[in-house]
């Protein structure tokens, strides 16, 4: 059962890392570089669409994690994931303080218009993004490590 559950929290964490990295590094790039600020609707499109799964997702793995970290307390590798749960929970705090409300204000872009500092803000909330992407992978690099 601990293996089980071991096995399904680090492939979520590890999609989810994965997905996050990939926006990070690849998608929101190629978006800025989209000809007459094409990339500040499909930003607004991706900050509507994600903002409604990431919430789940994030949650569930912070879940699983500390499932997991209750299970296997005083076992192997136990410091490991509870450390990664602390992660995963500071990127949920990061994510509900910081990130989200500049989401919310991208997500209504196409249908309000956009606003002078539309750049400062994306740029914000990248850097952020960065930041928790960091933190994400290294959730995940620690219950990698755990479960071997």
């Amino acid at each position: 059962m601990q293996n089980a559950l071991a096995v399904i929290t680090v492939v979520v964490v590890g999609l989810m890392a994965g997905v996050e990295f990939a926006v990070a590094v690849f998608v929101n790039p190629i978006l800025d570089r989209l000809p007459n600020d094409g990339g500040v609707h499909a930003r607004s499109d991706g900050a509507r669409v994600l903002g409604r799964i990431m919430p789940f997702w994030y949650i569930g793995s912070v879940v699983l994690a500390s499932v997991w970290a209750a299970v296997g307390w005083g076992g192997a590798g136990a410091s490991l994931v509870a450390a990664g749960t602390a992660l995963l929970v500071l990127s949920v705090l990061m994510s509900i303080l910081l990130l989200v409300p500049i989401n919310k204000r991208v997500a209504t872009w196409s249908h309000e218009g956009v606003p002078a500092d539309w750049k400062q803000q994306v740029g914000r909330w990248d850097r952020l993004h960065y930041l928790r992407v960091g933190i994400i992978v290294s959730a995940f690099a620690l219950f990698a490590v755990a479960l071997v």
